[in-house]
């Protein structure tokens, strides 16, 4: 039986962190999918689902074993479809933990088969988040060598102007 690890998120935009987390999984797991949150009550994308998936898949293709698909929903119900046995979840830093524990435990009480796998991105990544990403550009930082080309130059359109 296969080994299927979900990896879910906004990607919001997608971040070399989060790229250092999906190729970790795919050391763990026999296939990895990368879930992209279509919608959310807590957050307001900058890109599109559409957008987002695109920046991932683009940013992914040479790596074997992994998909990228839109979900809406329970991540948990999402789980049930792929048969997959884990949920993939990036830690930053100790500030990270404590919500992280929450959902899991939160998880596994709606889908009890649901296992969290926590996995740490290099320390070159620890304070990286979609969130400072947007705002370092947003205020015409650099984020070369954080997201991938393809997101650096889209963000900029997306922020020309704003400063």
């Amino acid at each position: 039986m296969k080994k299927i690890g979900v990896y879910p998120g906004t990607f919001d935009p997608v971040t070399n962190g989060h790229l250092d987390v999906i190729k970790r999984a795919l050391k763990i797991f026999d296939e990895l999918i990368v879930a992209v949150a279509v919608s959310s009550y807590k957050k307001n994308p900058l890109f599109t689902v559409e957008e987002r998936l695109y920046f991932i898949r683009e940013t992914t293709k040479e790596l074997e074993n992994l998909k990228v698909e839109p979900f809406d929903g329970l991540l948990v119900d999402f789980l049930k479809e792929k048969k997959a046995v884990a949920i993939v979840r990036g830690l930053r830093a100790v500030s990270d933990y404590e919500f992280e524990l929450q959902l899991a435990h939160a998880n596994r009480r709606l889908f009890k088969e649901a296992e969290t796998v926590f996995l740490m991105p290099s320390e070159e990544y620890s304070f990286l988040s979609s969130s400072i990403v947007k705002e370092i550009v947003y205020f015409g930082g650099s984020v070369k060598n954080l997201v991938p080309a393809i997101v650096e130059k889209a963000l900029k359109k997306k922020f020309k102007g704003r400063v």
